[in-house]
Order: C-alpha cells, then sequence, then structure tokens
C-alpha cells in the first residue's frame, strides 16, 4: 500500500510540474528566434535609417538591421538580379513601379513613407552667389554636379528642373554625374564642383555646403519615398513588424528631425 501512495504521489507531482511549465508553442519559438532583416534603401536615408536601427533594437530586440545604402537604380538592379533584401525603400517611385512589374515585390506591403525636396547647393559661403536654378548657365559656373540621370533618382529630378528651365543642353554641357547623391554632396563639400543638385536633407547633415535655391514644385515631380517587402524575403512577417515601425510615431520623429517630411 506505501508504494502504492508513493507512486500516485509521484504521478501527481510530474503532472503538477508539466502543467506549471506548459512547452512553448511555434510562435512563440519564431518570436524568441533571431532575425537579420536585409534592408536596400536610397543612399539619402542613411543617416536617419542608422539612428533609426539603434532605436529597433528596443523595440525588436531579436532583430538585425543590416543597411545597403546607394542610389536606388543600383538597389532595384540588385534585387532583379537576386541579391537578397527583405525590405526596399526607394528615393522614387519609378524604381519601385519596376520591381512592381517584375513581380518581385509584395503589392500589399507597398507604401508611400517620405517626401523630400530638391535643392541646388554651393561650397560655404555660396563663392558665387548663385541663387536660381537658372544662375548655374553663368559662365563662372564651369561644373555642375548631378546624380547619374539613369539611375540616380536625383539626378532624374534634376533632368525634370532643367528641362522645366529650358537649360538641359547647357548644363549637360557642365556636368559631371555621381553614382549617388551622397557623392555628389562630398563633391561639393571638397568643392570640386561649383554646385550641385541634391535633396534637402542631403544639404542640412553638412556645415560645408550652403543651400541657394529650393526647387519650386510644379518643376519636377514630387520627391516620393515608397517601402515594400521584398517577395523573395526569408524574414516576411520581421520584414512586415520593421515596415508597420517605420510608421509609427517614434520612427516619424527620428524622420523629421533629418529634414524628411511624412507622406500622406
Amino acid at each position: 500500500m506505501k508504494k502504492l501512495w508513493m507512486g500516485l504521489l509521484a504521478g501527481m507531482l510530474c503532472l503538477s510540474a508539466c502543467t506549471a511549465n506548459p512547452a512553448p508553442n511555434e510562435d512563440e519559438n519564431n518570436a524568441a528566434k533571431p532575425a537579420e532583416l536585409l534592408i536596400s534603401a536610397a543612399a539619402s536615408m542613411t543617416d536617419c535609417l542608422t539612428e533609426l536601427a539603434e532605436l529597433y533594437k528596443a523595440a525588436a530586440p531579436n532583430v538585425t538591421l543590416t543597411f545597403t545604402f546607394g542610389s536606388s537604380g543600383s538597389l532595384q538592379s540588385q534585387i532583379e538580379e537576386g541579391a537578397p533584401a527583405d525590405v526596399f525603400i526607394s528615393a522614387a517611385q519609378k524604381q519601385m513601379n519596376a520591381l512592381d512589374e517584375k513581380d518581385l515585390i509584395d503589392k500589399d506591403t507597398r507604401k508611400d513613407l517620405l517626401v523630400n525636396e530638391v535643392v541646388l547647393i554651393t561650397p560655404k559661403g555660396n563663392p558665387l552667389g548663385l541663387s536660381s536654378f537658372t544662375d548655374v548657365t553663368k559662365d563662372e559656373v564651369a561644373k555642375i554636379a548631378l546624380g547619374e540621370l539613369g539611375s540616380v533618382p536625383v539626378g532624374q529630378y534634376s533632368e525634370e528642373i532643367f528641362k522645366h528651365y529650358e537649360i538641359m543642353d547647357a548644363v549637360s554641357a557642365k556636368a559631371v554625374y555621381g553614382s549617388d547623391v551622397r557623392t555628389v554632396l562630398t563633391w561639393i563639400e571638397n568643392g570640386e564642383a561649383d554646385c550641385g543638385v541634391v535633396y534637402a536633407t542631403d544639404a542640412a547633415i553638412s556645415d560645408a555646403v550652403d543651400v541657394a535655391a529650393v526647387a519650386p514644385a510644379e518643376s519636377h515631380k514630387e520627391v516620393v519615398y515608397p517601402i515594400a517587402l521584398i517577395k523573395d524575403s526569408k524574414q516576411p512577417e520581421a520584414a512586415k513588424a520593421f515596415i508597420d515601425y517605420c510608421f509609427s510615431e517614434e520612427a516619424a520623429a527620428i524622420f523629421t528631425k533629418y529634414g524628411f517630411a511624412l507622406a500622406k
């Protein structure tokens, strides 16, 4: 009888322990698993996304954000060629549209995230006294730094602006082309060109340039930054969570700090 009671007691203890510590379900296991997200983003977002990544550690401590910054056209080409990526943030609709047409993004996740402005910048002090986009045709201006017209969104906006003023031919004769907007910014900072066209947010982070003019809204297409999940993402749920976070109040505070406006 004593052995019987001891056996029953042991069974009860085992049942109690198993009930108190249930095995974690699959969702809990997945939530706890570390994930690395590969984010391909326009070069103009380098500073704000780098700061956002630090903030995101608190929201998603198991997720590591790894960024590839560059011209939106180059990033588009990389994704088309099969380069791994989970999220794409472009500085223009053109590059996102191209991926959409090839069915490489999750259409349901595509949203407009931010807007920006296009500005004409000069080295600090504005030595040639430029005050408008049409001033770049002055004889004193020898070099105009632009993003590549075919693959760099800021280059495409620049072309629209100069065509709006009907001076594109004169500009082309003086233009030097950078592989992304940050290259253009660096050239002006170093005095390697007399002026250049960048985004307002790029000019805002530099103490070595002056803004000579802001392009009127009617002179170019609106500068919109769309964001979307890449269909071949290895971490789709974590990627969707990051996209959602980009529309949070915390993220908005970072974006506006760097001069972006929120897309409507």
